[in-house]
Order: structure tokens, then sequence, then C-alpha cells
């Protein structure tokens, strides 16, 4: 089984070929860091015109590295939604239109979904149930894993994703941007106890996240200290966060067979080793895929459509993009998320 996949869902335009056996034989990706750096974050007109430019050359470019033609695949795999609505209609409709000129089959993945089915692209052994800590720029959501779109979600936030907290403390010190690695960056040059930072819903009895009001207090600490003790301090405070309310959805998944962690998030140090110490507590296996799976890319979603197409899940060529997808639509509705839940 060989599978293309696209992705274009926020910043980044990325084409890959996967097999079902695991193996990534080709995966380009285009960011677009420097045109959205004087803005301090993504700007979504930007974004969709990039991808327009990038993904037609990213897709000729994955196919000459792996030697293989469009009639070669067994399906196209392109993200859906959730994410920008432009640049995820770029990707869709590409996608769209290579599984008609091959005449093979389109399978629109949900971007959570490549992320919450990526370790199983990097580690063989990991089978269902697992329960996953999904965290991005976008998400922060604890999910019990039962199989290929069954998802349950235990957990979400009310209001900001930890990844967006992280890319606003980097606006508020002036670290620059993408946000998440220059904070990381920043705090291993600053005392994670010197600033004193809220824990928000830390030991509550809701399962949720919050991050908003974190976010606030970093604004207003962050001209009373060094912008590394400011960073290192926050760090401190979401992986706190992180570790609490994974405790508490351990809990209500006791057949979890490991603990999982995905997501752009998940690339950051502090966060992995605490979250790898706590499986290790519960007895359970941790697994987090490299660095380089977390953040956004292509072959989290050819492997999804891998895994989709074994299923005998394809869809129709009429398969509309959307901004806002759910992975559990069953999830009872959570105050302050919205349709972001």
């Amino acid at each position: 089984m060989l599978i293309l996949g696209l992705e274009s869902s926020c910043d980044e335009t990325a084409a890959a070929l996967v097999t079902g056996d695991r193996q990534v034989l080709a995966h380009r990706l285009a960011g677009q860091e420097a045109a959205h750096r004087p803005f301090g974050g993504v700007v979504p007109e930007i974004a969709a015109r990039a991808h327009v430019e990038a993904l037609e050359p990213l897709v000729a470019a994955a196919l000459a590295d792996a030697g293989v033609t469009l009639a070669d695949v067994d399906a196209v795999a392109a993200t859906a939604g959730p994410g920008l609505i432009g640049g995820v209609m770029v990707g869709l409709v590409t996608g769209k239109a290579l599984a008609h000129a091959a005449g093979k089959p389109l399978i629109a993945v949900n971007h959570l979904e490549g992320h919450a089915l990526s370790p199983r692209l990097a580690d063989a052994d990991l089978g269902f149930p697992y329960l996953l800590l999904l965290v991005s720029g976008g998400h922060c959501q604890l999910l019990l894993v039962e199989g290929v779109a069954h998802y349950r979600r235990l957990a979400t936030t009310i209001d900001d994703a930890a990844g967006e907290a992280f890319d606003k403390t980097a606006k508020i010190l002036g670290l620059g941007f993408p946000g998440g690695p220059a904070v990381e960056a920043a705090a291993r040059d600053g005392d994670p106890r010197a600033v004193p930072l809220p824990r928000p819903l830390k030991g509550s009895v809701e399962p949720h996240f919050s991050f908003a009001g974190l976010k606030a207090a970093v604004a207003r600490m962050a001209p009373l200290h060094p912008a590394a003790d400011v960073a290192a301090s926050f760090q401190a405070a979401v992986v706190d966060c992180l570790l609490d309310r994974t405790r508490r959805a351990m809990d209500r998944a006791a057949e979890a067979t490991a603990l999982v962690v995905a997501g752009g998030v998940a690339a950051n140090g502090a966060v992995r080793a605490a979250l790898e110490r706590l499986a290790g507590e519960r007895g359970l296996r941790f697994v987090a895929p490299p660095a380089w799976l977390c953040t956004d890319n292509a072959a989290m979603i050819a492997w999804a459509g891998a895994e989709r197409l074994a299923a005998g899940l394809t869809d129709p060529l009429d398969v509309a993009a959307r901004a806002r997808w759910p992975l559990d639509r069953d999830a009872e509705k959570v105050r302050g998320a919205g349709v972001k839940a």
C-alpha cells in the first residue's frame, strides 16, 4: 500500500509518500515563518496564497524522491480540516484533483486524527486503546484512542490551547516567531520558580484545561522579571497543568495500554520528560513520535490515510473542507469552548 499525503491546514505546506508498512519514502515540507514573522503570528490570507504556490512543486518533488508516479499510489489523503479554511481548501482541492486524474480513492483526513495516529507510524508496537494528550497551537485535548475513527474525548480546553499560550508568551517577551521553540530555548537560562504564575484548573474536579488566565498573568509579570525567568516559570506552569489534567484522565481510562503525546507542543523537551515520568509512575508505556512528526507534516496525513484505507474508509470527491471538525462528535459541550471543543 502506498499513500500520497497532503497537509496545508496552517502555515506548513507538505507532501509525503508513506507505505502501509510504515516506510516514509518521501517527505517534502515548505514553511512560511519568514512571511508571518513580521506579524508575530500566522496571517490566514498569506498562508493560503503560500500553499497555492508551494503545493504542486512539493508533490512533484516527493514523487521524484520516492521514484514513483501518481499512477503508483493506492490513494490520495489530504487534510480536510480542522484549520485555517483557506489553506485547508487548497490542500483538499489539490487532493481531489490528483485522485480524480489518477482514478484513485480520496481520503479526507481530520488533521487531529493525523496527530492521533502518528505515534503508530513511529511505533509499530503501539496498539489500541491508548490515552492521547493532543497538545498543539489550536488544540489541547485528552482522548482515549480506541481505534481508527473511534475516539472518546476525556478533556479539552475551555479557552486557549497550550500552544497558543506558548506563542503569545513569546510575543509578550519579544522572543520571536514561532513561539514554542523560542520560549523553550529562553527557559533553559531561567529560574522556573522565580515568577509566581497561576495553574488554572489544577486540582479541579472539572477535567478540562484553561490557559487564558496564565497568558494574562504572563503579560502582567513580564515587565517585572527577566525574560528567561518568565519563560521558565511559564513553561513550568504549563507542565504542571498538563500533568494534573493527564493524571485525572488516567483515572478515567484504566483500559489504556500507553500514555501517548502528539501535536506541536509534544516536541517540547520539558513536556516530554514530565509525561514520561508520569507514565512510569503509573506503569504505562510512554510513546512520543520524533519531534519532526509532532509538528504539522504530511507523513502523518498519509499514515492516517493508510489506516483509514485499510479499514475501508474513503470519501467522495464532493467532501467538504471544514474549519472545525471534532474527533469525538458525541462529546458533551464544554463551557466557553464552543465549536473549538
